[in-house]
């Protein structure tokens, strides 16, 4: 028999009468939540409903047991790339498991970020995740206070259920590759100190430092933000004219900030991965495909989604802050140093 259209005046019953089972036993067969059951009744119930035409009012049923199903999801920006990856990946995850995932921006102000996340409350998500946090953010204590389910991505504030890369280990990787090829005049540039990843990178970058016996240059150690017009403007101050000791390679904390980087380098007519070594982070798509192949810190997006949607739906276990473990991803862009004036 071939499957006929989908038709909402099939209902659950007629498909359990019609395969010979309880009502129970087809609607656990045809529940999309989980895994699906790979026994003979529950395919034999499948089959049969696909034979009547029968669909799944997923939203009639959620509504039944109190739930919608959907996750609220909250970014700074989508033109960020990083952040634009990080939400296909817990779109993906999120499918995976049968939930939907809407997305808002915030524009990393702590007002918006609230309107977003009511707006998105307003909805009746199932829970919240949010990629925003900072550590002077009030919305995480909040959202706890009112036992919203929820959870942090590539940020955290310590307390909220958490998934993360380890940027403090990402840091230490980035920088003990450039001192093992030569180097000890390292500048670092990384995020705003209002989040977490940026002060963990620029942690992780010191101690590599420090384990080397280097003792950093202060001025070459900037808090910028993540955006490729803050890479630019650091590495101006870092490579400028009139700059009496250059740094002779750069830990920049995200692809971006290393992309303003190279476009300063340039007017400078320094040739980075000769004159300047540099390492990025994130390993963004188009690191690889740069006229220079970008070194880079690559973070497993897909695992903290994951663990981002487990946080939400399975709560209750521990760690609450749970962290991916970075890879260091070494391309053309950084080589043993070469001084220069």
């Amino acid at each position: 028999m071939e499957p006929s259209a989908p038709s909402t005046n099939v209902t659950l019953r007629d498909v359990a009468a019609a395969s010979g089972v309880s009502l129970s036993t087809a609607s656990r067969a045809l529940d999309e939540r989980g895994t699906a059951s790979r026994s003979a009744a529950a395919a034999h119930v499948r089959k049969v409903a696909e034979e009547l035409g029968y669909r799944r009012n997923s939203f009639a049923s959620s509504l039944r047991r109190g739930e919608t199903r959907t996750l609220g999801v909250l970014v700074p920006r989508l033109s960020d790339t990083v952040m634009a990856l990080m939400f296909e990946e817990i779109e993906r995850a999120a499918s995976d498991r049968g939930y939907f995932a809407m997305v808002a921006t915030s524009g990393d102000d702590s007002e918006d970020e609230r309107r977003a996340a009511e707006t998105l409350l307003d909805r009746n998500v199932d829970g919240l995740i949010l990629a925003t946090a900072r550590l002077d953010d009030q919305l995480p204590r909040l959202l706890r206070e009112r036992g919203v389910a929820h959870a942090l991505v590539l940020r955290t504030d310590g307390v909220s259920p958490s998934a993360v890369g380890d940027d403090e280990v990402g840091g230490y990787l980035a920088v003990r590759h450039l001192i093992d090829l030569g180097h000890r005049d390292i500048a670092v540039v990384t995020g705003p100190s209002f989040t977490s990843s940026a002060i963990a990178r620029l942690a992780g970058a010191r101690r590599a430092l420090a384990e080397a016996g280097i003792d950093p240059r202060e001025q070459w150690m900037l808090a910028a933000g993540y955006g490729i017009e803050n890479g630019f403007s650091a590495a101006e101050s870092l490579l400028g004219k009139k700059i009496d000791k250059r740094p002779t390679a750069i830990f920049a904390a995200n692809d971006n900030i290393a992309m303003g980087v190279i476009a300063a380098a340039h007017r400078f007519q320094i040739t980075v991965g000769q004159d300047l070594a540099l390492v990025g982070y994130n390993d963004t798509p188009l690191s690889a495909r740069l006229s220079t192949p970008l070194s880079s810190v690559r973070v497993p997006l897909d695992q903290i989604a994951s663990t981002a949607i487990d946080l939400i739906v399975s709560p209750g276990k521990e760690p609450l802050i749970r962290k991916s473990m970075p890879t260091l991803i070494p391309r053309e862009s950084s080589g043993p140093p070469k001084h220069f004036q």
